[in-house]
C-alpha cells in the first residue's frame, strides 16, 4: 500500500501536528513499508496457531513471600493528627 503526501498531510491535520514538505517524503515512504509488512503479516494462516502471552517459553522466577520490615503501625498512627479504630482519618473533600 502506497501513502502519498496528501495522505500524510491529512493524517497530520488529524493529528494536530506540523509536518514539513522534507518530513512528507520521509514518512510516506516509512508508512508505505509499514503498511506493507502488516499486509505482508495478515496474508500469513494463522489458523492453527496457538496464541501465546509471550513468545519465549520460560516461567516467571519468583520470590519467597517473606516480611522484609518490621510492623509500624502503631508508631505511624501514633503521630497520626486523627485515628479511629486504626483509620486514619481526613478531611471531606467531597460533599
Amino acid at each position: 500500500m502506497s501513502i502519498d503526501k496528501k495522505n500524510i498531510q491529512h493524517i497530520a491535520t488529524l493529528s494536530r501536528l506540523l509536518v514539513s514538505e522534507s518530513e512528507c517524503e520521509s514518512y510516506s515512504g516509512d508508512l508505505s513499508n509499514i503498511l506493507g509488512l502488516v499486509e505482508q503479516m495478515n496474508s500469513v494462516d494463522t489458523r492453527d496457531v496457538e496464541p501465546m502471552a509471550h513468545p519465549l517459553e520460560i516461567t516467571a522466577r519468583l520470590r519467597e513471600d517473606e516480611i522484609t520490615e518490621i510492623d509500624q503501625r502503631q508508631r505511624f498512627q501514633a503521630i497520626a493528627p486523627e485515628v479511629e479504630q486504626g483509620l486514619y482519618l481526613v478531611p471531606r473533600v467531597i460533599e
